[in-house]
């Protein structure tokens, strides 16, 4: 029997998925054992700097991905939208399983709403997208960089630190936590690339491992992201900009994506949504149109050029 290493962040929300991961194919086959190593990435070493500072989405898995290059590894699972839009040659996305709820969440210190917050209230995010949207909602808050892991943020806004943060729905259920919050609609809040997805990576040539991975593979799931991530792709987009993209499929089978760049103030923000069969043209359609919009003019001052390579 073999088995299969599996890689991990040490945090709560990492250790859960890479376990639901690892369970969900125990029951698709008996014919693995698995084990988890745990990886700790530069991501999780630093924790006092916004990411959009100190290098963007690749902080929480380059390590994981040079343990699986060296064979130290066989898979990862991965928050799709911690995943760049470019992977090591080598490696490739082999499972993408079914997506959890994409949206954001806002938690108050009153337990009202978005429309109870003061001007000149503290919110607390991570997320240059998120604290983007924010303000072009509300340009009168006072957005503040928080990380941490959920319940070290939760535990700041119970402390006072922050009248208000904003977390992803998806890693609130999969913790279980079940602290009061408010859903931001998509139209108020666009949720980053592949939220909600997870994103399990392993070598391109584990034609053994990739055939398990494919059991618990979601087509639906696999086919919208790829639409997301084609946007992520042409835009050359990464954490140092307020990029947003959610691709569902509708009634008549086809895929809607709705993509948006934002300045990191709120003042300018482009959006478009577009209706196709074919992802990966889709989302490179949906993002000619965010440049032709004038969003390229925000990325390049942002230091990500769209037309870079």
């Amino acid at each position: 029997m073999r088995t299969i290493q599996v890689g991990s962040r040490k945090s709560k929300l990492a250790l859960v998925q890479s376990e639901q991961v690892i369970h969900n194919l125990s029951d698709k086959s008996d014919q693995f054992a698995f084990a988890i190593r745990h990886i700790v990435t530069k991501g999780d070493r630093i924790l006092n700097v916004t990411l959009s500072k100190v290098g963007g989405k690749g902080l929480f898995v380059k390590e994981i991905e040079r343990a699986l290059l060296d064979g130290a590894i066989d898979f990862a699972v991965h928050s799709m939208k911690d995943m760049p839009a470019e992977l090591p040659r080598g490696l490739e996305i082999a499972s993408i399983p079914m997506r959890e709820d994409a949206c954001d969440v806002l938690l108050t210190r009153s337990g009202d709403g978005l429309d109870s917050l003061e001007p000149g209230a503290i919110v607390g995010t991570s997320s240059l997208r998120r604290g983007a949207q924010l303000l072009s909602l509300r340009p009168d808050l006072n957005v503040r960089p928080l990380r941490g892991n959920v319940d070290t943020r939760i535990g700041r806004l119970k402390s006072g630190d922050f009248d208000a943060i904003i977390l992803a729905a998806a890693g609130m259920k999969r913790l279980g936590v079940h602290e009061k919050n408010h859903p931001l609609a998509f139209d108020e809040m666009l949720p980053a690339v592949g939220q909600g997805a997870l994103a399990i990576e392993c070598r391109s040539s584990d034609e053994e491992l990739k055939a398990l991975l494919q059991t618990i593979n979601d087509p639906d799931t696999e086919i919208t992201v790829r639409a997301e991530r084609a946007l992520l792709t042409r835009l050359n987009g990464s954490c140092q900009v307020p990029i947003a993209a959610l691709c569902k499929r509708r009634a008549d089978t086809k895929l809607e994506l709705t993509g948006l760049v934002a300045s990191v103030d709120g003042k300018e923000v482009f959006k478009t949504c577009r209706v196709g069969e074919d992802p990966e043209k889709l989302g490179t359609e949906a993002a000619e149109a965010l440049l032709h919009q004038g969003a390229g003019t925000v990325l390049k001052q942002l230091g990500s050029d769209p037309n870079a390579g």
